[in-house]
């Protein structure tokens, strides 16, 4: 670090300035943790060091935050022999080093900087990206022609947001108390978490000893544990805070009799998702007469988050078809737009002709928010979610991995807040909203008799076999009786 200028702070800011043997290193989690400082004192501890051979480029993910660290760089970068230059919007030194302050609001935006070479990267509030193509694209940049051994990639974020999943598995799931190296699949460069907390901001917490009080005052429990402790098992701003440990069953044999059907959300480059559900008769005490069991699911990634398989539609409806061999499925519903056609059979279709026949989908009621007093897909996910009289009416077997992984966590869209944000890996939310709806449930009032469960559907909707959903289920009662002997 350059003498007499700003220093890092005792503690985890000391910890991940020191890793500069690190490639990749994400430092944060809670917010007031002195993650921008961090950037910034990372970059210039090796500006007198490697000089023109020093070139960084530091990222926001939009033009109003980019200046806000601007801004600070203005509080730090002057008294080193830094010079800014507006108009290129980047620090000089005497050296010849050189730091970049840019703004990347779209992944798209990432290629204009093909065959551009940085010795130092920056990412302040990574979260903020929904996928990993930005940073993945940018990641190859890192290179120079001189003598740099320690070249790195520096990034921050806060647990939740659209990007929570892909860094969450890039970087947390490894280690969550963080401070442990592992070797990246791809590269083979090392790569480390270190958390920091609100508490380790000795600075902040001495002239602002209030900032503790105003941030809960400003959000539920769970999100004020997020922020101050960095905690990404807890979601901040989740869409959905009453998904829990209650919803989570462990696998078990259903009884054969209870009705069974399929949703599913298409996806080729990004997962496909399909659920397989039951319907609780009442007969289980576990589960309250109408309750949904997501007993399995079907989601087609390639382990890395939101990354599709790229099936083919009759690909995945052979998977389907040998994944209920055996069982009578009622009705399946899909997104609506697998049933459009341009100049060819639609998705609907050829998974009907993949499945040999057998996997038919009907139209899901794509409704996500609720419009002139009409509960829209959200609203039926959270009803059955909070259920009544404390008993949930959604269910999911712990098998169902990537529904727990991503419906919990799943943001609001920062511009329409009664809906989710469409750039967050949302396709399992998807499929299950397209289950509920084909379900409606209205919570019971606390005087009223509990009625018996039955079926709203949307008759309306139509599929490849050109049979409705009601004609889909008496079809399949009758298949059902003429098995049973009933």
């Amino acid at each position: 670090m350059t003498r007499g200028l700003w220093a890092p702070q005792p503690g985890p800011q000391t910890d991940a300035i020191s890793a500069d043997w690190c490639q990749e290193l994400l430092y944060g989690g809670a917010a007031g943790g002195g993650k921008s400082d961090f950037l910034l004192g990372d970059y210039l501890q090796d500006v007198e060091h490697y000089g023109a051979a020093w070139q960084g480029i530091l990222f926001r993910r939009s033009l109003p935050e980019l200046e806000e660290m601007i801004a600070r760089s203005h509080e730090i970068y002057p008294g080193s022999g830094g010079v800014w230059r507006e108009q290129r919007k980047r620090w000089e030194w005497p050296n010849g080093a050189m730091l970049r302050m840019r703004y990347l609001e779209a992944d798209r935006d990432a290629t204009r900087y093909q065959g551009a070479a940085y010795t130092w990267e920056g990412w302040d509030e990574l979260g903020q990206h929904p996928t990993a193509y930005g940073y993945k694209y940018l990641r190859a940049r890192l290179r120079s022609a001189h003598n740099v051994p320690r070249k790195r990639i520096r990034s921050t974020a806060n647990p939740g947001g659209v990007g929570h999943h892909w860094i969450k598995s890039k970087f947390i799931s490894h280690s969550r108390m963080g401070f442990v190296p592992f070797k990246d699949p791809d590269t083979g460069g090392d790569v480390m978490f270190i958390p920091s907390r609100l508490t380790d901001n000795a600075i902040l917490m001495q002239n602002d000893p209030d900032y503790v009080g105003r941030l809960k005052g400003l959000g539920s429990p769970a999100l004020v544990k997020a922020w101050l402790d960095g905690d990404w098992d807890v979601i901040a701003g989740a869409f959905f805070p009453e998904f829990g440990p209650q919803h989570i069953v462990r696998p078990h044999q259903l009884p054969e009799e209870w009705t069974r059907f399929r949703a599913m959300d298409w996806g080729s480059s990004k997962p496909f998702c399909v659920g397989w559900y039951a319907i609780s008769d009442g007969t289980v005490p576990a589960y309250p007469r109408g309750a949904l069991v997501k007993y399995r699911e079907w989601y087609g990634s390639t382990g890395e988050p939101n990354v599709g398989l790229k099936l083919t539609a009759e690909e995945v409806g052979a998977g389907i078809a040998e994944r209920e061999r055996g069982e009578l499925i009622s009705y399946g519903v899909i997104d609506p737009a697998a049933h459009s056609q341009d100049g060819g059979p639609s998705i609907a279709e050829r998974i009907l002709r993949g499945s040999g026949g057998k996997v038919a989908f009907a139209r899901a009621d794509n409704s996500r928010v609720g419009a002139r007093g009409a509960m829209g897909g959200w609203d039926q996910l959270r009803a059955r979610l909070k259920g009544e009289d404390d008993r949930p009416m959604l269910y999911f077997f712990d098998t169902c991995r990537d529904s727990i992984r991503t419906i919990p966590a799943l943001p609001h869209d920062e511009n329409r807040p009664e809906d989710v944000d469409t750039r967050a890996e949302d396709h399992a939310g998807d499929e299950t909203r397209y289950a509920v709806m084909s379900r409606p449930y209205v919570r019971r009032q606390p005087d009223e008799p509990r009625k018996t469960d039955f079926f709203i559907g949307t008759p309306e909707g139509t599929m490849a076999s050109n049979l409705s959903i009601r004609e889909m289920i008496e079809r399949q009662t009758q298949r059902r009786k003429e098995r049973t002997g009933a």
